[in-house]
């Protein structure tokens, strides 16, 4: 029972620009086509939960990208469009009552998703492992990776790798006492 975070991130520590645009990150030359570990990332999850604003950048994308459940969190969102619906469901709660619906269906290795979804799920600390990519960009301003927290909150390093074009992945998981 684990909940992931996978994610990029400019040198600055934004996900997306002010306005959620993310070409910054889609125009990295790509030579070799590469997922950069995203498919043998995704062998180990059982669902995604993404916030709303993550929701709507992912159905702007050519097709839709994931093979597994997704989970639309949501207190204003009331209906999916009708292509998704077999595909995604919305679900509301505050983290800790959403993790605790999905375990009790069945979902145990969760992929958290969307600024304000991670920030939400680490102030309740319930984030047990992050791989973060730093993409080799400075945004200058942006969506931020990372909130306030209440708490310290402490991870080990795993690992790093040096990936494409100068990216750097690291991999974190929760100290827990």
């Amino acid at each position: 029972m684990t909940n992931y975070v996978y994610i990029a991130t400019s040198l600055d520590g934004f996900i997306a620009t002010k306005d959620g645009g993310i070409d910054w990150l889609t125009g990295i030359p790509n030579r070799e086509n590469s997922d950069y570990g995203f498919a043998e990332f995704m062998r180990g999850i059982d669902a995604i939960v993404m916030g709303r604003n993550t929701f709507q950048t992912v159905m702007s994308f050519n097709s839709w990208p994931y093979q597994k459940p997704v989970f639309v969190l949501s207190n204003t969102l009331k209906t999916l469009p009708g292509v998704i619906a077999c595909k995604a469901e919305i679900i509301e709660g505050n983290p800790r009552e959403v993790v605790k619906l999905l375990r009790d269906r069945g979902f145990n290795n969760l992929y958290i998703d969307g600024g304000r979804t991670i920030q939400g799920f680490l102030a309740e600390d319930l984030i047990d492992e992050m791989i973060i990519t730093r993409v080799p960009v400075l945004l200058g301003d942006g969506i931020p990776l990372f909130g306030k927290l209440s708490k310290l909150i402490k991870f080990s390093h795993i690992r790093t790798e040096i990936i494409g074009q100068g990216m750097v992945k690291n991999h974190y998981r929760r100290l827990r006492d």
